[in-house]
């Protein structure tokens, strides 16, 4: 591996704060550092939560989050950014301002965190709009699960086709690619859809039978954003996250009475280029 190419792997994280470190920035960072890379943050919620659910709120004003994307961009620098939970059309309109006039050109993986995994909503009506109208035009791939592209998109998805048909409408706002993951379907395989202007390039796996899913969708895309930052190619980067994601539920250590996290601590070789 070149000397430059050890250099590469920052990600600058945008997301919420898990108080049970199975999601959001904790397990955005564990990610990273796992995968290689060198996790920076700026962080736009604190939330109270554990295993069983989210129970408190506090939204982070959207200029100390710019300010946060601006003195890391400014000194650390980035190789690629990843979003998490936006909760409000003033966070979600300062960071676009920021990437915009900071991050122009850098990979940005958008995951479109709308509800939690123990059913409290995450993202207010009024930052909807925002989201696809602000940051997909600006993201390499958006992240969506099914009960989100449903959201986004208004359609029903009841199999394979219905998420094709998504992400292509997903893909009309204005994302280079859709990684619609289908792990909400039923079935002994989970199949994700990537969808670009290539086509559609699907990615299945046997289903593991396991409750420690709690921060699958952060640690997926926290992954992908890594292998983008160290210069994989999407396609590349999508497969190496889904197995991570997979060996980490696999190896999830059973902590707590509900979604359990994962066990971010498993490593793999980092990415050669």
């Amino acid at each position: 591996m070149s000397a430059s190419a050890e250099l590469r792997g920052r990600v600058l994280i945008i997301a919420g704060s898990d108080s049970g470190g199975g999601a959001g920035i904790q397990a955005d960072i564990k990610t990273v550092t796992a995968l290689g890379g060198y996790a920076a943050t700026a962080i736009t919620a604190l939330t109270a939560q554990n295993t069983q659910g989210v129970f408190g709120v506090i939204d982070v004003p959207g200029d100390f989050i710019a300010q946060q994307i601006a003195l890391v961009l400014d000194d650390i620098g980035a190789d690629a950014i990843k979003t998490g939970m936006l909760s409000k059309l003033e966070a979600i309109e300062a960071i676009a301002r920021m990437l915009q006039e900071k991050a122009a050109g850098l990979p940005l993986v958008v995951d479109p965190v709308m509800v939690a995994k123990g059913g409290h909503k995450l993202l207010d009506d009024a930052a909807h709009q925002a989201l696809v109208g602000r940051l997909f035009p600006l993201a390499a791939v958006v992240t969506p699960n099914i009960p989100e592209a449903e959201a986004l998109t208004g359609l029903a998805i009841a199999d394979e086709a219905g998420m094709a048909e998504a992400g292509r409408h997903l893909l009309a706002m204005g994302p280079g690619a859709v990684l619609v993951k289908g792990g909400h379907l039923e079935g002994p395989r989970v199949i994700d859809l990537l969808v670009s202007a290539e086509g559609v390039l699907r990615f299945e796996g046997s289903r593991l039978n396991s409750t420690n899913t709690h921060g699958t969708g952060c640690t997926l895309a926290s992954a992908i954003a890594t292998g983008l930052a160290r210069g994989m190619p999407l396609k590349l980067a999508v497969a190496r996250a889904r197995d991570y994601v997979r060996q980490a539920i696999a190896t999830a250590p059973g902590f707590g009475h509900g979604h359990g996290p994962l066990n971010h601590g498993h490593t793999m070789r980092p990415f050669e280029v």
